[in-house]
């Protein structure tokens, strides 16, 4: 384990800045349609959708893979691609990243994911997000 603490002027350089905006974006595409689309999925099986629900998983998974592999290959060669703050945090104890952009990814990854959330809540109506909804007759 070899930690990098790097300097401010890296923190404030254009490529790294980039990178960043890079991380921002392929999280924004990663969290949007498979957050989207296990909205519709939730949905589905609590309105009286389909009565098997295994099309709707398969659509769920496609669109997860699809979503990810976008997101991967749009940042990948700008900013190593990491689309997710624990692989941030493994190249930062791996010695690949500073610990200055590895808070600028991270900042940018958080942003970018509750954007994305926050845009669904909008273009859904104010639909729940699945991950954070109460289940089957639950209260608060």
């Amino acid at each position: 384990m070899k930690i990098i603490i790097g300097n401010l002027k890296e923190a404030t350089h254009p490529d790294t800045l980039k990178a960043a905006l890079a991380e921002f974006v392929s999280i924004f595409i990663f969290v949007f349609p498979s957050e989207g689309c296990s909205i519709a999925l939730a949905n589905m099986l609590t309105s009286d959708g389909a009565p098997t629900p295994g099309g709707g998983f398969i659509a769920a998974a496609i669109s997860h893979a699809f979503s990810f592999f976008v997101a991967v290959s749009e940042s990948t060669n700008i900013s190593g691609g990491h689309v997710n703050p624990a692989v941030t945090f493994g190249a930062f104890l791996g010695g690949h990243i500073s610990l200055f952009k590895t808070i600028l990814y991270w900042i940018a990854q958080l942003l970018g994911s509750v954007s994305a959330l926050f845009l669904l809540k909008i273009a859904t109506g104010g639909l729940d997000t699945s991950s954070y909804a109460l289940r089957g007759g639950e209260t608060p």
